[in-house]
């Protein structure tokens, strides 16, 4: 069973990402933490999805502002095996961490 950090990534611009999959047979909660590296004001989107390319049901943020220097915080969130965290940057300079445990 994994715990702690699960997966971390600092993304290119305007491409999805996937920085997590739930291992076949678990189910894992998590928390995930955007931090804005920069100065500037920086859109992401967030999903927990079947792929790697999300559909619009399967977002749990999207578009939402990351000031500069800002975080963003989800915790508590539960994802099934096969599901992916998925994210998006506009920019460059956003920090993704997921940390949680696998059970």
């Amino acid at each position: 069973m994994a715990t702690g950090v699960l997966g971390q990534a600092a993304p290119a611009a305007a491409s999805y990402t996937t920085i997590y999959t739930v291992p076949v047979g678990k189910t894992t909660t998590f928390n995930i933490s955007v931090a804005n590296a920069t100065t500037g004001t920086i859109t992401t989107r967030i999903a927990i999805a079947a792929t790697s390319s999300p559909v619009s049901s399967e977002f749990i943020e999207y578009d939402t502002v990351i000031v500069g220097n800002g975080v963003l915080e989800r915790g508590g969130i539960v994802a099934n095996a096969g599901e992916n965290v998925v994210v998006y940057s506009a920019m460059a300079g956003l920090n993704y961490s997921v940390y949680g445990f696998e059970e």
